[in-house]
């Protein structure tokens, strides 16, 4: 699932830097977020220290800025960031309602940080935060329904037809054994998985400027 991942983010950031007209490679690209934001909640449910792995976030999102605004010309903050604040709801959620017996706790939390996530530009805003509660609080059977529901209110909400494509993900999620054996079980070193995202975009940042500034 880290290969498929970090694959189709690959594939989806040449095709914005490089090839902006192409859709496939976009629709292609949608795969990548939602494997990203399980792999968040995974994390969090089995790190030996949650405040460590909001830190290696918060870092990462450091690094990863630059290079960012660098590769798509942009002024909003990063995924990384993004997942940190996803990463950061989670806990604040667990830790005023440890038991899970006042669940309305989450809605307390979850509302009023989709409308900050929303204000504040950044890389993929509420929507993310509600992928990843769909991951943390679903059982198997309703992601998949949960997700469709999400993209189609997006689509709605803010014309994000191309993200109704997502929904591939939550289906390899579902079904990942199978998804596992399709890709043979690759094994992502965890040098190259959190290293992985400032990595390519610098690397495609530097490539375009190089085109732009040899290539007429």
């Amino acid at each position: 699932m880290q290969f498929l991942a970090m694959f189709t983010m690959l594939i989806d950031h040449i095709g914005v830097v490089f090839f902006p007209e192409n859709a496939y490679l976009r629709i292609i690209g949608r795969i990548a977020f939602p494997l990203y934001a399980y792999a968040l909640v995974q994390g969090y449910h089995y790190t030996r220290s949650r405040p460590k792995y909001a830190w290696r976030l918060f870092v990462l999102a450091i690094l990863s800025q630059l290079p960012f605004m660098w590769a798509f010309s942009e002024t909003s903050l990063n995924v990384i960031a993004t997942l940190l604040l996803c990463l950061l709801v989670l806990m604040l959620i667990d830790w005023l309602n440890p038991n899970n017996r006042r669940r309305y706790l989450a809605y307390v939390v979850a509302i009023p940080a989709f409308v900050l996530m929303e204000w504040v530009p950044m890389d993929y805003g509420g929507y993310a935060l509600l992928l990843v509660l769909i991951y943390r609080y679903s059982s198997p059977r309703w992601m998949l329904i949960w997700h469709t529901a999400l993209n189609v209110f997006f689509a709605v909400y803010q014309l994000w037809i191309i993200q109704l494509f997502s929904v591939i993900s939550t289906w390899a999620v579902v079904q990942y054994p199978k998804v596992k054996e399709w890709f043979g079980g690759i094994s992502i070193p965890r040098w190259l998985w959190r290293s992985f995202y400032p990595a390519h975009l610098l690397l495609l940042a530097v490539l375009s400027s190089w085109l732009n500034a040899h290539v007429q």
